[in-house]
């Protein structure tokens, strides 16, 4: 090198650190890629979505290009500035060109070209994958070699490339990826996959219809009394039972009714004729696992039955999908059954309420882990049925006892936690839950 000059020996220094610069940058772009906006981008027919898309399909060869391409510029860069050193302070000069080189490379070759691409990994990959795609075919022999070297190495350890399609993400893993999305996903389709992945922490017992609480036709009754009820029901399916819920006859649907009726053909009989046998759902059933179960079973209605077979509620594929995608209803006045607001902001609530329900309409934070109703709720923290004007505090919720039958209590009186006003230095106000009862 004694016959360059060390204007171009400067210049062909820089020359790879701009080339180290680059390896750098395209490695942590690539790597940073949103996986799932590149494949959309692929499919729209965008060219460095496709070659990138192509690249990272092995990832292996991709990195050995890389490394093999950064390590050899980088050591052609120290040769470079050792000759410079030398030719401008002697034998000194290799401390110096080193300690330069070493923090040059660290600042312009390393720590700012892969800052810039981790915040936009797309300017610096979808480019890169240009130049990327024609190098591995011409570098493809050293790559070999060097991938091979690696491999070799990497099975003594048993690991393999292909351990990587192996690992599977959990729920709870799948829920982080979900809220870190943020704005790439609409909040409305991130709380729907949110509900999804709850799916499997909630049982059939937590939206269950409770058995006193079931609508049904009483065979038992006179033909005038079952005209009656069938003419003033709204439910589209209706189960049919003999004096009590625990004697089923099956489930009739309406449609087939009224084809009767137009016909003038329906009695007891013709009723019973139109029954489909009832379908019966373990308690303890995921409501993921009863979802699948319906469509499986092509089923709408379940009755929950405890280890004994005694039925203790019904559940619909309407209430498993209300899990996923909130109340069909939009009138807040509907959003729960038995749910009444008082005039001094308080609410009278039924006993029997679900409390996953109260939380979902009523925006509230009640304890979901035990008891499945607020009658369950109550008797748990307590340990007995209590007196009417009983009150107990269950987190930030002040509960009174309103009305109790014999072993339930029938009707509650829930004083949710008061959002107030809350000064803030700048002089805007916010609003708060307040801790006291």
């Amino acid at each position: 090198m004694d016959a360059i000059s060390l204007p171009i020996l400067f210049g062909i220094l820089i020359l790879m650190l701009m080339l180290s610069a680059f390896f750098s940058g395209s490695e942590t772009g690539l790597m940073t890629l949103n996986r799932y906006r590149m494949k959309h981008l692929a499919k729209s027919g965008h060219g460095g979505a496709t070659r990138a898309a192509t690249l990272l399909e092995r990832p292996d060869r991709l990195i050995g290009l890389i490394l093999l391409g950064n390590n050899l510029v980088n050591i052609a860069a120290s040769a470079v500035a050792t000759v410079i050193g030398i030719r401008l302070y002697g034998d000194f000069g290799v401390l110096v060109a080193t300690v330069a080189l070493t923090v040059v490379v660290l600042i312009f070759s390393e720590v700012t070209p892969k800052t810039l691409a981790a915040l936009h990994p797309e300017r610096f990959a979808y480019p890169a994958s240009y130049v990327y795609k024609p190098l591995l075919r011409i570098a493809w022999p050293l790559v070999w070699v060097v991938n091979m070297a690696g491999n070799s190495i990497l099975r003594l350890f048993r690991v393999s490339a292909e351990d990587a399609a192996a690992h599977s993400l959990s729920s709870e893993e799948l829920r982080t990826v979900v809220t870190e999305a943020g704005a790439m996903i609409p909040r409305r389709h991130q709380q729907m996959l949110l509900s999804i992945l709850d799916m499997e922490k909630a049982t059939v017992e937590d939206i269950m219809i409770p058995r006193n609480e079931i609508v049904g036709i009483d065979i038992s009754k006179s033909w005038p009394e079952i005209l009656d009820q069938l003419v003033h029901n709204q439910h589209t399916r209706l189960p049919l039972f003999d004096g009590s819920i625990d004697e089923l006859a099956g489930i009739v649907h309406m449609r087939r009714v009224l084809a009767l009726v137009s016909n003038d053909d329906l009695d007891k009989n013709a009723l019973l004729g139109l029954a489909r046998e009832p379908y019966f759902v373990p308690e303890g059933t995921p409501l993921n696992q009863q979802l699948l179960n319906f469509q499986n079973q092509k089923r709408r209605i379940g009755f929950v039955v405890d280890e004994y077979g005694d039925i203790q509620g019904l559940v619909t594929l309407e209430d498993i999908l209300e899990e996923i995608v909130g109340e069909f209803t939009t009138d807040p006045a509907t959003r729960v059954k038995n749910v009444y607001m008082d005039a001094d902001d308080s609410y009278l609530v039924d006993g029997t309420v679900t409390l996953r329900a109260l939380n979902r309409a009523m925006n509230w934070k009640l304890p979901v882990d035990g008891p499945k109703t607020m009658n369950g709720l109550i008797t748990e923290h307590l340990e007995t049925i209590p007196q009417p004007g009983t009150k107990l505090k269950v987190g930030k919720y002040v509960l009174e006892i309103a009305q109790t039958r014999a072993n339930l209590v029938t009707t509650v009186r829930v004083r949710p936690p008061k959002r107030r006003l809350r000064k803030r230095p700048a002089g805007e106000t916010a609003l708060r839950d307040d801790e006291s009862a």
